[in-house]
């Protein structure tokens, strides 16, 4: 099947209070095949809808009458039954601050208002790569075996992340909250690879990199840094502390899984030379 078949076949609940809203985010789908659109104005009624329709993806706006798309989340996130749930982001908010929270929730996308026929096309792309599952391959290594520790402060966070790992064909990740964890982690098991956020208490991203790669025991472990952090020059510390990638929050499930295959592959060649 292709993506644009496949996309076409989404199912969407769209959370929008403005009519005209509704209309202009209805047709840009449309232009993109989707046709499977439900429609909610408030939080109230996108929560009931969520309890007998189950799309695809929700995407909401920013503010509700009753609420706002991080509350929304929340309580999606809170709700065993919808916690697994795909959520995208339309809104005109640039104010970091308001964002984060839905960042770390693991919103699949933070589209502003008006949104590029691209970027919503982007967005239903990475909609199915989270719905889909598609394992990263490695030549001469089963991915099924990798021992991944997931390092992150938010658990909604955590679960994301372990989601698209999943969907991968990565068994169960170790989880910690934040660095000082994961060290403790780090002297008691093995692991094949590190995820880790850059913002924590205690001990945050660049800490952990920097505490790993000065160890004797685990600096060979390859660290994928998932972080919302956009200041240049904090990213070029991070970088510098020895990460093996860096990835945005959100991020897109094709591009997690381009930079496993990498940052993988890289030290599978590196291992097999010296032994």
């Amino acid at each position: 099947m292709s993506d644009l078949t496949a996309i076409a076949n989404l199912s969407i609940l769209l959370v929008e209070p403005s009519e005209v809203q509704q209309k202009l985010i209805k047709k840009s789908l449309a232009q993109c095949g989707v046709t499977q659109i439900e429609t909610a104005s408030t939080q109230e009624n996108a929560l009931a809808a969520l309890s007998n329709y189950h799309p695809d993806l929700v995407i909401s706006s920013m503010y509700l009458s009753d609420g706002t798309a991080d509350s929304l989340l929340q309580a999606i996130r809170s709700n065993s039954d919808t916690e697994q749930q795909a959520f995208m982001l339309v809104s005109s908010e640039r104010n970091k601050r308001h964002l984060e929270q839905l960042r770390q929730s693991g919103v699949l996308a933070i589209l502003p208002k008006p949104f590029s026929a691209d970027e919503i096309t982007r967005a239903l792309k990475a909609t199915l790569d989270i719905i889909s599952e598609q394992e990263v391959e490695l030549e001469h290594f089963d991915v099924t075996l990798l021992r991944v520790l997931v390092v992150d402060d938010s658990r909604f966070a955590r679960k994301h992340i372990i989601r698209v790992l999943a969907g991968m064909g990565i068994p169960a990740p170790v989880e910690a909250e934040d660095g000082k964890q994961a060290i403790e982690m780090l002297n008691s098991q093995s692991f094949d690879l590190i995820v880790t956020d850059y913002n924590m208490p205690e001990m945050d991203g660049k800490e952990l990199t920097e505490t790993v790669r000065q160890s004797n025991a685990y600096s060979h472990i390859p660290i994928l840094m998932v972080s919302s952090e956009a200041n240049d020059t904090h990213l070029a510390n991070i970088a510098q502390a020895g990460v093996d990638a860096i990835c945005d929050k959100p991020f897109e499930p094709a591009t997690v899984r381009d930079l496993l295959f990498k940052i993988m592959s890289y030290n599978i060649t590196i291992k097999a030379l010296f032994n």
